[in-house]
């Protein structure tokens, strides 16, 4: 038996889901030096904490190695999300089947009247989130006056949620003997002193290592136009063409705007935010299980505890908040041993902040470019040549109608039909407003006779055409392909709109003009003077252009992507 240091009833269980060996969490939570005390256990994202808490406290649960009979619950388990809670019910289901563990769930959105009849029949493990555990014991439904042991599993987020009353209420409502486990992926002050308030002589393990960085996910990041983010999603999820995606927006109203998107352009896509109700989020998750859907668009706390076997990409369509929020999203792929890719999609204003925050996090990403239409048909031609010459099984009516269509086409037509219905399939890969494009030097139509317009920004203020051109575009309400040249001064930059819709141009940006957006666009008949640098030949993005630097501090560029509300899940 390869965990003979545990109770035989949970060593058949782990032997029959397939372990072969601890992860090193479940490994430090089983010693016998952790045995009876309270633990602060900061784990990686993936790494198999919830059998470890499962394992830790079994001692609690099973004494003389069995479950005694249901009554007032023994061990209690308190996690930020339903859909956490629901997954650690799951996982503990297993790991107690064999020993006829009984375990009641109580979590908002569901049937409140169903968790308080299970409750009444006894119980050996409660597992649920703040709010709705905290409201039956209120009632009188939950009584915690046998439990044992506590687990509080990402305490850190729970606090950055708001439940630390609820947290304190629960905690005050065991005995003082209990054992508290605190599962958390980082010692914010909040959680330190939490620990010293209700835990004694805790022993601290840590199995992060020295890095954050999950080493089964490949970090990359790409820079993009604010106005490209969008486009930038769709050629990655064509590009990588993964079983199970999931991006990542801040706030609820960003969230529908994207899934609507995608919806539109062909990609089965599922949402979960704080908006859906729980029967919502359970036909979206099953859809993701089953298959039906391919691509997840969730905010961070709608997606905290998603366990999906299948998921291989993570996309930060909006910048994380912060180091940990990055670990907490990434770490949905890459789990179990398997690989996964984690992308941040960075508007080019914020590149230096991003690298601060992987610097800090001690996260080597790889900067790469959007994937062009080229790059995304050359993986779709080694995706369908890998299909097509994979063996299959093949039965008479499939010969019969093999022979049928060789007999009035011919293969070459034959082949060249499948690979035109496998490409009709897929959504069509979006053009790139910028991806360091050589300089134009063909002639372009509409700009024999053009108008030079001025901005009171320049090289000073970093000024750089990645971000001025969707700026003149939102402003003068044009599209890039209305914009010619591109000249920046030290203080001012000056750029080119055809004579035709000049007028129209100078009136839109003069309208537009706000506290929130003051750059001036005026007309300026003379042009850029000497000193201007150009960008670009015939209409802008020069060979060697500068690595973007932060916005002018009167420049507020707000992204072209999905509005932005609340942020909020």
């Amino acid at each position: 038996m390869p965990f003979s240091t545990l109770p035989p009833l949970l060593a058949e269980a782990l032997a029959a889901r397939g372990y072969t060996a601890l992860t090193p969490v479940q490994a430090e939570v089983s010693k016998p030096e952790a045995a009876a005390r309270d633990l602060i256990v900061s784990a990686q994202t993936g790494s198999g904490k919830t059998v470890a808490f499962g394992l830790a406290m079994s001692g609690e649960l099973m004494p003389d190695g069995v479950l005694p009979p249901p009554g007032l619950p023994i061990a209690l388990v308190i996690a930020p999300t339903r859909e956490l809670a629901l997954q650690v019910s799951r996982e503990l289901a297993w790991l107690y089947a064999g020993a006829g563990a009984r375990i009641s769930t109580c979590v908002g959105g569901m049937d409140a009247s169903k968790e308080r009849r299970s409750l009444s029949h006894g119980t050996h493990i409660v597992v649920g989130t703040p709010g709705r555990l905290k409201d039956h014991e209120e009632r009188g439904a939950l009584d915690l006056s046998q439990a044992k042991v506590i687990v509080l599993d990402e305490a850190d987020e729970m606090l950055d949620m708001g439940f630390r009353e609820d947290l304190e209420a629960l905690l005050d409502a065991t005995p003082n003997d209990r054992r508290t486990l605190l599962f958390s992926a980082t010692m914010p002050k909040p959680i330190v002193a939490l620990a010293r308030k209700y835990q004694r002589d805790a022993l601290r393990i840590e199995t992060l290592g020295d890095s954050r960085g999950h080493g089964d996910i490949s970090y990359q990041a790409m820079a993009v136009s604010p106005s490209d983010i969008e486009h930038a999603v769709i050629n990655l999820l064509r590009f990588h063409e993964a079983e199970t995606a999931i991006l990542f927006c801040a706030t609820r109203d960003n969230v529908r705007h994207l899934h609507a998107s995608l919806v539109e352009r062909g990609f089965s896509a599922v949402a979960l935010s704080g908006e859906h109700s729980q029967n919502e989020r359970n036909h979206a998750l099953q859809a993701l299980r089953d298959r039906r859907a391919r691509v997840c668009v969730a905010t961070d706390v709608a997606a905290r505890g998603i366990d999906l076997p299948s998921l291989s990409l993570v996309v930060h369509v909006e910048l994380p908040r912060d180091a940990e929020a990055l670990q907490h999203r990434s770490g949905r792929t890459g789990r179990a041993g398997k690989k996964g890719t984690a992308v941040l999609i960075v508007p080019y204003p914020r590149r230096r902040r991003v690298d601060m925050m992987l610097k800090g996090a001690k996260i080597a990403a790889e900067w790469i470019d959007v994937p062009s239409p080229e790059d995304i048909r050359a993986q779709d031609h080694e995706r369908l040549l890998a299909t097509l010459l994979a063996p299959v099984e093949v039965d008479e009516q499939d010969v019969a109608l093999a022979e049928r269509l060789l007999a009035e086409k011919t293969p070459q037509e034959i082949a060249a039909m499948l690979v035109r219905a496998h490409r009709a399939s897929m959504p069509e890969p979006e053009e790139m407003l910028d991806r360091g494009a050589q300089p134009e030097r063909v002639h372009r139509q509409g700009f024999d006779d053009t108008v030079w317009f001025r901005l009171d920004i320049g090289r000073r203020q970093n000024a750089d055409p990645r971000w001025v051109l969707p700026l003149i575009c939102r402003r003068g309400h044009i599209t890039k392909n209305e914009v010619g040249a591109i000249r920046i001064g030290p203080n001012e930059t000056f750029f080119q709109v055809p004579r035709g819709i000049a007028d129209r141009f100078a009136h839109a940006a003069a309208k537009s003009m706000s506290e929130d957006d003051p750059t001036t666009i005026v007309p300026s008949p003379d042009g850029p003077p000497q000193g201007a640098h150009a960008r670009g030949g015939g209409q802008r993005g020069g060979p060697n252009r500068p690595q973007m630097g932060p916005r002018p501090g009167n420049y507020r560029a707000k992204p072209a992507g999905p509005p932005r509300g609340p942020r909020r899940g």
